[in-house]
C-alpha cells in the first residue's frame, strides 16, 4: 500500500523541521503543550525520549516527503496497550491524517503487539474524534472539564480500539484509501 506512505526514524537533522511543525498555531493549539517550544527544550526532551523504552517517534512520509509525526507513549508489554498521537506537517496534502492513523494502527498491531491503542482528544478537536471513529475507535470516556487553558476548562476524550476489532476494521479501511489515494 505504497500510496498511504510510511513511517520511518526521524533523522538528527529533521528535529528542527519537527519542531516547527510543533510550534505550528494550527499544531500547537490542539496539543495540551500549547507554548510555542524552544529549541533547546525540544532537544533536551528528544534526548530524553531516546532513553526511553516506552516512546517511539516516527516521521511520517508521504510520496517521499516527510509530512507528519507518529507518537506511540506508554508502551505497556506486559498489559499490551499503549497510547498514541500524531501531527501532520501544516503543509501536508489532504488525507494525511487519515492515512497516519492507518499507519500508526498497523504499527500498534503489528510489530509493538498492541492488543489495545488509546488516545486523548481535546474536546473542542471535533475533526480528530471524528476522525479516530471512522477508524474504529470507541469513545471510552469524557473527562469533564479536565484540563484548563487559559480561564477555560476544556473536556478531554478517551478514544481507545482493540486488536480485534481494529481486524475487522482494517480491509474497509485499506478500500477506503485506495480509492482516495
Amino acid at each position: 500500500m505504497e500510496h498511504i506512505g510510511k513511517l520511518r526514524d526521524i533523522n538528527p537533522d529533521e528535529l528542527e523541521l519537527m519542531l516547527a511543525w510543533r510550534n505550528a498555531p494550527t499544531v500547537r493549539f490542539n496539543m495540551y503543550t500549547c507554548h510555542e517550544i524552544s529549541l533547546d527544550e525540544h532537544l533536551a526532551w528528544w534526548a530524553t525520549t531516546q532513553q526511553r523504552k516506552d516512546q517511539q517517534y516516527f516521521m511520517y512520509e508521504y510520496r517521499g516527503e516527510p509530512a507528519g509525526i507518529v507518537a506511540f507513549n506508554g508502551i505497556d508489554p506486559v498489559n499490551k496497550n499503549t497510547s498514541y498521537a500524531l501531527y501532520a506537517s501544516p503543509f501536508a496534502p489532504k488525507g494525511c491524517g487519515a492515512r497516519m492513523d492507518y499507519l500508526a494502527l498497523e504499527h500498534a498491531f503489528g510489530p509493538l503487539g498492541a492488543h489495545k491503542l488509546h488516545c486523548e482528544v481535546l474536546g473542542f478537536n471535533t475533526a480528530v474524534i471524528k476522525l479516530h471513529m471512522k477508524f474504529g475507535f470507541q469513545v471510552e470516556g469524557v473527562f469533564r472539564q479536565h484540563y484548563r487553558r487559559d480561564d477555560n476548562y476544556i473536556d478531554i476524550y478517551r478514544l481507545a480500539i482493540l486488536a480485534s476489532e481494529w481486524s475487522a476494521q482494517r480491509p474497509a479501511m485499506q478500500e477506503k484509501l485506495a480509492r482516495v489515494a
